[in-house]
């Protein structure tokens, strides 16, 4: 952490979560259309179907990255008695086990990202994002809710989640000092704002040191051609592609392969280029992908009037010996409603905050100055 950053210029630590989603959401749509260029490369080695297959959700892919605002929606498809059972297979030490509640809650949950960019997505940088929405929710309402408009990031959450999810009391906000502040109001599950640029001058925004994150490399064109074609010629032999009519404008592609000989393969393949991929990608090694099942896993891409609205990956196979009843994720893409800053926020004060936990009794500033808060990410 950095007790004397620099805020006249854009704060940093707000440079830094902005490149953070950016570079999230460019992953996101580069990696959709490295899936549609190889199908649709690889399906013209195929039959007509498979060609016919492959272009259309290349087209549907380059159509995602036109977009400047766009909304993804993950869904884990499963209940409670199937994420019971996965976690009785990994033998979990006792007292480990997953909580019904937790259970419950998490197969339940849907994950909700909202982006807006003054440019298409597909070449945005982020000086382009204009706000970011993340809402994690249940039928039982919201769960917790993240927004960052300009430089003020917004947050809100049911502590009661939780509880849930912790199996640990969350303490009453009427037991806090005066010093917390709006900090009661978070544990009340009311939104709380703050700015990046004065958590910067509290000294919890992290300054351009040797320890702040930086913006993770790109791959270069030729490795990333290089790497396209390999994957291509892989995919070509591996995985079936099939499309079927749906509702009216609606129809459905199909990607079906056996997931241990794919990613053995694609992992074989991807290997030779380790050196020129970015620090931190580090590769599954020879024993993590004998272990892995290789039943045959199933990606349902759905298209209406040529747009790509979900993706809907089967892994029940996977679970292998576990009882599931169902296990799957869900990917939909929607247009996004812009994202908006709560009118009712209450300003979450960083650096009043850190001095009323330093003036707790029993803890002194040395000893929390050994708590490694910094090394966890935001």
């Amino acid at each position: 952490m950095c007790g004397g950053c620099e805020s006249s210029d854009r704060s940093h630590c707000g440079r830094v979560y902005k490149e953070t989603i950016i570079s999230a959401i460019r992953k996101t749509l580069t990696a959709t259309a490295v899936v549609g260029a190889v199908l649709a490369g690889s399906a013209a080695c195929g039959t007509v179907e498979q060609l016919s297959a492959g272009q259309k959700l290349d087209k549907a892919f380059d159509k995602l990255g036109e977009e400047k605002t766009l909304s993804f929606e993950l869904d884990l498809d499963t209940d409670a008695a199937t994420l019971k059972a996965l976690d009785a297979k990994s033998e979990p030490e006792p007292g480990d086990e997953i909580p019904d509640e937790a259970a419950k809650l998490i197969s339940d949950a849907k994950i909700t990202l909202t982006v807006e960019s003054k440019k298409p997505l597909a070449e945005s940088g982020e000086k382009d994002l204009v706000g970011m929405a993340m809402k994690i929710s249940s039928p039982a309402g919201d769960l917790a809710e993240y927004r960052m408009i300009g430089d003020f990031i917004y947050l809100r959450a049911d502590p009661d989640a939780f509880r849930k999810l912790s199996g640990s009391p969350v303490p009453p906000a009427d037991e806090l000092p005066p010093e917390a502040g709006a900090l009661k109001d978070v544990l009340q599950g009311k939104w709380v704002k703050f700015s990046v640029k004065e958590m910067e001058k509290a000294g919890l925004g992290g300054g351009e040191d040797e320890e702040s994150p930086s913006p993770t490399p790109s791959l270069d064109a030729k490795t990333q051609k290089k790497l396209m074609n390999t994957l291509r010629d892989i995919v070509a032999r591996e995985v079936k592609l099939k499309a079927a009519e749906g509702d009216g404008d609606t129809e459905h592609i199909t990607a079906t392969a056996p997931f241990r000989t794919l990613m053995t393969k694609m992992i074989g393949g991807i290997r030779p280029l380790a050196k020129d991929l970015p620090p931190g990608m580090d590769l599954p090694t020879e024993k993590d992908l004998k272990d892995a099942p290789n039943a045959k896993v199933t990606a349902d891409f759905t298209l209406k009037n040529g747009e790509l609205t979900e993706v809907n990956v089967d892994l029940a196979k996977l679970a292998e010996t576990a009882k599931v009843k169902k296990l799957g994720l869900v990917l939909r893409m929607s247009d996004g409603i812009r994202p908006t800053a709560p009118a009712d926020a209450k300003v979450l004060d960083m650096k009043q905050i850190m001095q009323g936990l330093l003036s707790t009794p029993g803890m002194s500033e040395e000893e929390f100055g050994d708590e490694e808060f910094g090394d966890e990410e935001f």
